[in-house]
């Protein structure tokens, strides 16, 4: 390597600057991603949710989720139109405000909203982000810079739990009569982060007409100094097709009311229309000049295999952190952080490091292998976790172990899953195609909390559906208390019941996945 030019250098501290201050904002939106799988179940104690009715709480995770998704290709290509800086600026705006209204919420329907804002917000700061790297970087070097990023969202998943479990532990606290303590903490912590994160942005993002010299002008990218960014047609039916499709589906698979369902009366309409959405966009987009994803000139079948590897691992991701934070709170009667760090945090810390090992693995034995192998390993682990029994405290060794063999067979498949769909795209289609891989875990993670979760909140209503709860009036408080300690008992019964299942679903969604992994691209292809 040679030494390089004086002028080289402010241009690369330029850029490693904006690169780091995009890297935080996509980790600020990535942990927001999954900050409140800790707290759901304090979330709806304080918003009227019994614990018997945990799936009104669903909504929460999937607005968030439905957002982020929907968002996430319309938003960076009006970034092409309008610049980067705007729209970093009003996503950021737009977060600060979703997590006021998210904190203020004293029912359902405000939580959701809120959560759903600061979806659609921090489902566009990943694709403007990834955007800008291809503004600021030549080809040869954008990779590097991708990659950085992507790691920024990966680690969002991993600490986002443990994170919103932390501040959760801030003491509660009214001012003027608001909550800002507990898990309203979480939200209100990122008002000042999203401000900070702009003027960070506003210092450290080139304007349109201040581009490093030899930045390579991509989308959105400017010509000379003063220009103002390309106006590139935007694929506004494409995106509201997306949108409409992934609405569609999971408000068929939401039930408000599972005691006698797992889907509610207007369930199976509602995914019908929304498969005809979904088909409508695949239509639009083979025949549109202008696409949301443009993926063309890429093999095809490797290509949609890999997506449909990221979309079951992600399914798989969501449902582990949500239901084993459930069964330990829930079963093993433990606090939101206790829960994180004792039983959830086994399967984080494996997370991480089963990508890593899938990285040097794939190395040396290729994509195609190292991601079906994960996927077998994570197939025997929540087999493993869907054998569980009742007395959890007395199984803490045998969770530690199975969540771990879950969290590495996970893991393995992240590296591999974004590196084979880089392998088949053109160089030019990098930034594209590795937003298509998020796109495709986190359209899993809707699909498959929201699906999941319909079938195991049934469940439970089904098997609780004959308890009555006992009432302290009339009898002896002997006879009430042993009633009681009864009922709590088969209630726990028919929540473990329900986890094991949706652990033994998740084993069989990774069985798949390792099927459809058998069709990822083979080495050197």
């Amino acid at each position: 390597m040679g030494l390089l030019h004086s002028g080289e250098r402010p241009v690369r501290a330029a850029r490693g600057v904006a690169l780091g201050v995009g890297g935080a904002v996509v980790l600020l939106a990535a942990l927001d991603a999954y900050v409140v799988v800790t707290v759901l179940i304090d979330i709806a104690e304080d918003i009227g949710i019994p614990v018997n009715r945990l799936e009104r709480v669903t909504p929460v995770v999937t607005g968030f989720l439905l957002g982020y998704v929907a968002a996430m290709p319309l938003l960076g290509r009006l970034s092409d139109r309008y610049g980067r800086k705007p729209l970093i600026h009003l996503c950021l705006a737009a977060f600060a405000i979703g997590s006021v209204l998210t904190a203020l919420a004293a029912g359902e329907v405000m939580v959701v909203a809120g959560r759903t804002i600061q979806g659609v917000a921090g489902g566009a700061l990943l694709p403007i982000t990834m955007a800008l790297i291809g503004d600021l970087w030549e080809e040869r070097e954008r990779a590097t810079a991708l990659g950085a990023v992507g790691a920024a969202q990966e680690l969002g998943s991993a600490l986002g739990p443990l994170y919103g479990g932390a501040l959760a532990k801030i003491s509660r606290t009214s001012f003027l009569g608001v909550e800002l303590g507990g898990w309203h903490a979480i939200f209100w912590i990122n008002v000042p982060l999203a401000v900070l994160a702009a003027v960070a942005v506003q210092v450290a993002v080139p304007s349109p007409g201040r581009l490093p010299k030899n930045a390579v002008a991509g989308p959105g990218a400017v010509a000379g100094p003063g220009a103002a960014p390309a106006a590139e047609r935007i694929d506004g039916k494409g995106g509201a097709l997306l949108a409409l499709a992934l609405a569609l589906l999971v408000a068929g698979l939401y039930n408000p009311d599972p005691a006698k369902a797992v889907l509610p009366p207007w369930g199976l309409p509602l995914i019908g229309a929304g498969l005809l959405a979904g088909a409508a966009f695949v239509w639009w987009e083979i025949r549109s000049p202008v696409r949301l994803l443009d993926l063309s000139g890429t093999r095809k079948g490797p290509l949609l295999a890999t997506l449909g590897v990221s979309f079951l691992t992600g399914a798989a991701l969501l449902v582990t952190m949500v239901f084993v934070q459930f069964a330990a709170q829930t079963l093993l009667e433990m606090e939101a952080l206790d829960a994180a760090w004792q039983v959830l945090g086994r399967f984080l810390i494996a997370l991480p490091v089963g990508a890593l090992a899938g990285g040097l693995l794939a190395r040396r034995l290729g994509d195609r292998i190292v991601a079906v192998a994960g996927l077998l390993v994570a197939t025997a682990g929540y087999a493993l976790m869907s054998r569980w029994p009742l007395d959890l405290a007395a199984a803490r060794t045998q969770m530690d172990v199975d969540l771990v063999i879950a969290g590495l067979g996970l893991g393995l498949v992240i590296a591999p899953v974004s590196a084979a769909v880089l392998r088949v795209t053109p160089a030019v289609q990098h930034g594209v195609a590795s937003a298509a891989v998020v796109v495709a875990r986190m359209m899993g993670m809707l699909i498959g909390i929201a699906g999941v979760s319909a079938w195991g909140f049934y469940r439970f209503q089904s098997l609780t559906a004959h308890l009555d709860t006992p009432l302290p009036f009339g009898v002896d408080p002997a006879v009430y208390a042993r009633r009681m300690a009864d009922y709590l008992a088969r209630v726990d019964a028919a929540l473990h019941l329900e986890y094991t299942e949706m652990f033994l679903v998740t084993a069989v969604l990774c069985l798949v996945g390792a099927a459809a992994a058998l069709f990822m691209p083979r080495r050197g292809a």
